[in-house]
């Protein structure tokens, strides 16, 4: 058995208070630990998930991907080591940081510091929101997700996908190369984009209310913080919008993605990754504020849609019908 889920992340920064203000006021975690090098945030029942420390580099990051138990940290060392990774099997000091039981360390082919870890500790009180939100679906999902921008992007894929045992969720070659996996029943845990130079694009939260996210941008609009507005990704159904950090790098508020189940899902590759609608100013946060490329993608076509991803009690059905959706259900069913 393998990573089971994005299990918690750090950053090096040295302005502490900025990270707790963004942490707390604008997304709603709660700060467990305040000291003069580090601040430490929780999200749901594990003790932590989100680390800042001013003893790191300053935008250093690290990630922390969980498996089942010490067995399978021991295999995995084995396989990374026998593809001659190089591992540091971290000592207590350091898991005690991290609130687990047991920590190795290694980096991708892109020089990434990655953590893989057992037995997360869960705190003993239930989750203080800094703000008045519903919390986040995170538990045995994870985190969220993270998006890396890889320069070279088939080492990268090999990596965490023939190595590390990540699944293909979807991927697109043109007009941009990326690759959407996952871990767990969550669409994507990691996103790997071809562009250079490379490094952290964003980190995603999923919230539990739809109106938590509304409710983050306007307080995001308010502190001129949103770097993308609100729209809905095409192939995860996720509706959010993208917030600028304290770091160098945006965090995803975001709500209702669909979920993989592995005995039915099918790869598909992308031909787009235009959202259904608004995300604007997503392709500049990638590609910056340049002129634009001599070939100019064409525009994604109208009338795209997909269901709602709600969990049961997380809505009131209405009545009457759907027209879009029964004819859309009725060409997928075919003639009796």
């Amino acid at each position: 058995m393998g990573i089971q889920a994005f299990g918690y992340f750090g950053v090096g920064a040295s302005n502490l208070d900025d990270w707790s203000q963004f942490a707390t006021r604008q997304l709603g975690l709660q700060q467990v630990d305040s000291s003069q090098v580090s601040r430490s945030f929780r999200m749901d029942d594990r003790k932590q998930r989100l680390m800042v420390d001013r003893a790191l580099p300053q935008g250093e990051t690290y990630f922390g991907w969980e498996v089942a138990d010490a067995a399978a940290l021991d295999a995995l060392a084995a396989r990374l080591e026998a593809a001659r990774v190089a591992v540091r099997r971290e000592p207590a000091a350091v898991a005690n940081q991290r609130c687990v039981q047991g920590v190795i360390a290694f980096r991708d082919p892109a020089g990434n510091r990655l953590e893989a870890f057992y037995g997360p500790l869960l705190a003993d009180e239930p989750f203080r929101p800094g703000r008045n939100i519903s919390g986040y679906l995170a538990g045995a999902l994870g985190i969220g997700h993270a998006v890396l921008m890889v320069e070279d992007f088939d080492a990268a894929l090999a990596f965490y996908r023939d190595l590390l045992g990540f699944r293909v969720s979807d991927y697109i070659n043109r007009p941009i190369t990326a690759c959407f996996l996952h871990v767990n029943p969550r669409h994507h845990s990691l996103a790997l984009f071809k562009h250079a130079p490379g490094g952290l694009h964003h980190l995603m939260m999923e919230l539990y209310s739809l109106d938590d996210v509304g409710q983050s941008y306007d307080i995001a609009q308010a502190e001129g913080r949103v770097a993308v507005t609100l729209g809905r990704h095409p192939n995860d159904y996720m509706t959010s919008f993208y917030i600028r950090s304290p770091g160098n790098f945006l965090v995803e508020n975001g709500w209702g993605a669909r979920q993989i189940d592995d005995a039915t899902w099918q790869p598909q590759e992308m031909t787009t990754v235009a959202s259904f609608w608004g995300h604007d100013g997503l392709i500049r946060s990638v590609a910056g504020d340049g002129p634009p490329p001599g070939h100019v993608p064409a525009p994604p076509p109208e009338g795209r849609r997909a269901p709602l991803q709600v969990m049961e009690g997380n809505y009131h059905k209405l009545s009457g019908v759907c027209p879009w959706w029964d004819a859309t259900a009725g060409q997928a069913r075919g003639p009796d």
